[in-house]
């Protein structure tokens, strides 16, 4: 770690609030001069560490991934400007990471909660209903403050997405979370999913494919956010054709939902419905995708400003973690234009400091 550098450039401190003038002391941002000289000079666009809210450190496609693989994963985020991950369910314990200063913060939401059989094999809790409210209380007691279920899944019997637990089973879970002190997200991707999310009090919906007009409103008054994981969703062709020839109406549902992927998002903000952004790394999506899925929701209508608060300032600040202020941790990327008005610069970062540390 450098012990002391000097940032030369525009510091974006928000979206509005630009500063001059930077450094990071013994890794602690600071806009007061030191009274020595840097030890390291580094110039660009300032902007806070990159987040991934939706990200799965230490799964692999069959499930938990040992140390080294583990390793490459957060490295591989760290490397792309993700300072911040917020876990969203691992079969790993990965509490190792939280303790290496050269890796991204990890905020973990411990396992996936799925229904019996009703999940890919590997990764989660697979239960009953009435197993629902214990479990979710073990898994807000081991983790940082947040829970995942799954919220729907393909049900065989049906040939399509079905909710895989009933409604008043997942307001009791929900509510008994609350009561530990965790927040609950839940991979949705059907319609009707979003309705009993929002009727059970969910603090976040992840990929909310099945967003509709009714939701946004609801999504707005209760502040619940959204991480889309456009990223993700871009498999969606992939999975329908796989299961067309057993699962027909369910590939059809699949494949309208991906259709309209961006225009959803798009309507989301226009509505003022919070976003978040999120690769869903892990299993078959590659680590370090942080950028694309930026540039995913700029195609889907967010202004430059918006996608760095999905993914920057608003990000960090809902997350309980530090931006760029006066005593911080420095984690900070460097962009070598304004990302405010050229968003692509996010894709090949200049600078990337850890905790006071120059990855790059």
């Amino acid at each position: 770690m450098a012990d002391i550098i000097e940032f030369i450039g525009p510091v974006l401190v928000s979206a509005t609030e630009e500063r001059q003038g930077m450094w990071s002391v013994d890794g602690v941002l600071t806009f007061q001069r030191p009274t020595v000289m840097p030890d390291v000079v580094l110039e660009g666009w300032v902007l806070p560490g990159l987040v991934d809210a939706h990200c799965h450190i230490g799964l692999g496609a069959g499930g938990a991934v040992d140390e080294q693989t583990t390793l490459a994963q957060a490295q591989a985020d760290r490397d792309a400007g993700t300072l911040l991950i917020r876990d969203c369910g691992s079969p790993s314990d990965t509490r190792w990471v939280q303790q290496r200063s050269d890796l991204p913060r990890l905020i973990r939401s411990g396992r996936h909660i799925a229904r019996s059989r009703r999940y890919l094999r590997g990764l989660g809790h697979e239960i009953e209903p009435e197993q629902l409210v214990e479990t979710v209380r073990k898994e807000a007691r081991d983790g940082d403050g947040w829970v995942k279920l799954v919220g729907d899944w393909i049900d065989r019997g049906v040939g399509d997405l079905a909710a895989s637990f009933p409604a008043k089973t997942v307001r009791d879970a929900i509510a008994a979370a609350h009561d530990e002190g965790a927040r609950v997200t839940a991979h949705c991707f059907a319609e009707d999913t979003i309705d009993h999310m929002l009727d059970a009090n969910i603090d976040c919906i992840e990929h909310a494919t099945g967003l509709l007009p009714r939701h946004l409103p609801r999504l707005v008054e209760q502040s619940v956010p959204i991480v889309p994981t456009l990223v993700n969703i871009a498999t969606f062709p992939d999975i329908a054709a796989q299961a067309a020839p057993k699962f027909p109406q369910y590939a059809d549902h699949m494949l309208r939902l991906w259709n309209r992927r961006h225009e959803r998002v798009g309507e989301a903000f226009e509505a003022g419905v919070t976003i978040y952004a999120g690769t869903d790394a892990g299993s078959v999506i590659k680590h370090g995708r942080i950028a694309d899925e930026m540039m995913e929701l700029h195609d889907a209508g967010l202004p430059p400003a918006a996608v760095l608060e999905a993914a920057a300032w608003g990000a960090r600040a809902w997350l309980g973690a530090e931006g760029i202020s006066e005593g911080a941790r420095a984690d900070v990327v460097l962009c070598s234009d304004d990302p405010r008005r050229r968003l692509a610069t996010v894709t090949d970062l200049k600078h990337i400091v850890l905790g006071g540390h120059v990855v790059r």
